[in-house]
């Protein structure tokens, strides 16, 4: 490969892989066509982009992104798979793929095989890329961690006023019940006036 085809091609990867952090990778064996038509559909309907790369020049564009992804990972066929709304989603969708396919056709088992994943520029395994909380779930995790101990401490500030306001409450009730009931007074009738003596 002429040095100006292999620039050509990593301006082209570099461009392609441009701002992404989450990946994963995969190896490919002697996948037909009808079967690669299949895998990319299915992908692309789950916003699944799905490209077959060169090795060294993968590594090299993605080293240059901060992405580290070990040898074991660069050999072989390989093909990236990147997009969805996190990694969580991807490989996921992945994996669903990959279920699929063994569904339809046992024999394809061993023709897309997951190497590895990357999760924010990171390598992890995919077993634990498929468990790791969404943006949106991660943000409610944290929403939920502060507002824990807010509603603790609104919950003890509030709960010594509302133990004097029940207990004043009560106090009231039962001195209500046990305050002697007033007898009634009878009216006084005025004594009757004597009329004046006549002279």
């Amino acid at each position: 490969m002429s040095k100006k085809v292999e620039k050509m091609e990593l301006d082209a990867l570099t461009t392609t892989f441009s701002g992404v952090r989450d990946l994963v990778i995969l190896s490919t064996t002697k996948v037909q066509s009808e079967l690669d038509y299949s895998v990319r559909k299915t992908l692309r309907d789950k916003k699944i982009k799905f490209k077959m790369v060169k090795n060294t020049l993968a590594r090299k564009v993605l080293g240059e992104m901060g992405i580290s992804v070990k040898d074991p990972a660069w050999s072989g066929p390989t093909i990236v798979a990147w997009g969805a709304d996190s990694i969580k989603d991807l490989s996921k969708g992945v994996d669903a793929l990959l279920k699929d396919i063994v569904k339809k056709n046992p024999k394809d088992a061993n023709k897309l095989i997951v190497k590895t994943a990357v999760a924010d520029g990171q390598e992890c395994k995919f077993e634990d890329a498929m468990k790791m909380p969404t943006r949106l779930e991660a943000i409610g995790e944290i929403v939920s961690m502060i507002l824990g101990p807010g509603s603790a401490i609104a919950g003890c500030l509030t709960a010594p006023g509302s133990q004097v306001a029940s207990l004043v409450e009560a106090v009231e009730k039962k001195a209500g019940e046990s305050a002697p009931e007033t007898a009634e007074v009878a009216p006084v009738e005025a004594a009757p006036v004597d009329a004046a003596p006549t002279a």
